[in-house]
């Protein structure tokens, strides 16, 4: 594997062989973006010729809210480029913010906020508007023909496909599912910043999750599925989480479930804080 760190040596590695799958992260790597990079190797391979797999980690100052955790973020190049190395990464792109933001980004990718406005967006105001830009950045420096994206950041993938779609991109957006732990806590880097006893409980939220989507046909019914939603949230609560939202929604677009939608076309989406960690999860119902 080569590792470069500048726009000009990423354009140099890939000038004989363009159009490359790509794992764009933030690092501090895991299962779940060993099963990206392992579903871009297999598509690399699939492609008559073969083509390169390439890996971004960068971690974007400007998806961070002023009081969020971008300086706690965990962070180790070596032991992320080797675990990228094992699992068949053929080039490496890890700019420092002076490569990726050589002067100031004054130029932002606004996603619709209809969409981008709904929960995450809720809840992290400006966090969607960097991370479009970034991954739009991303895109015109690595120019892919393909990029994996995790359903477990679920409103970031749809956002990302429109954004594609939008611009008419030559990127297909490549889902891959959500890989977790055997308790069934999704995995995420910012696992690691949990206490052990809070640990033990963040598998509560994926089950917290199952309890409602259980209960998707309570759709069909908006004020039945208020209170399910409320419950939802107490029981977390209850048990010493400070949650955002616990929610049924549509797949498509995420907007509230209504009578016209089955079982089978929702997802349950929550986010809670457990201690200092905020973690997220959905759950396809």
């Amino acid at each position: 594997m080569h590792t470069v760190h500048t726009l000009a040596a990423l354009r140099d590695a890939l000038a004989a062989r363009p159009a490359p799958m790509f794992v764009p992260t933030m690092g501090s790597l895991h299962d779940g973006h060993m099963a990206l990079l392992a579903r871009a190797r297999a598509l690399a391979d699939g492609v008559p010729g073969g083509v390169p797999v390439v890996a971004s980690i960068f971690v974007n100052r400007l998806q961070f809210g002023p009081r969020e955790d971008f300086d706690r973020y965990p962070r180790g190049l070596a032991r992320d480029a080797a675990l990228l190395e094992a699992g068949g990464c053929d080039l490496l792109f890890a700019p420092d913010e002076t490569a990726m933001y050589p002067a100031p980004q004054t130029f932002r990718i606004r996603p619709d906020p209809d969409l981008a406005g709904l929960l995450e967006g809720a809840e992290r105001p400006g966090h969607f508007e960097g991370m479009a830009t970034v991954v739009m950045k991303l895109f015109q420096m690595v120019q892919p023909r393909a990029a994996m994206f995790g359903k477990k950041d679920y409103q970031q993938l749809l956002i990302v496909r429109r954004m594609v779609a939008e611009f008419a991109m030559p990127v297909a957006i490549e889902p891959v599912e959500t890989v977790r732990e055997p308790d069934g806590l999704a995995m995420s880097s910012r696992n690691v910043n949990l206490a052990a006893a809070e640990r033990a409980e963040a598998p509560r939220l994926h089950a917290t999750l199952r309890w409602l989507a259980e209960r998707a046909e309570a759709a069909a019914d908006p004020a039945r599925l208020a209170a399910l939603e409320a419950e939802a949230m107490r029981r977390l609560g209850d048990r010493g989480w400070a949650p955002g939202y616990v929610t049924l929604r549509r797949r498509a677009d995420l907007r509230s479930a209504g009578l016209d939608d089955a079982p089978g076309s929702l997802v349950a989406l929550g986010a809670a804080r457990l201690g200092r960690v905020r973690l997220i999860d959905n759950l396809e119902c």
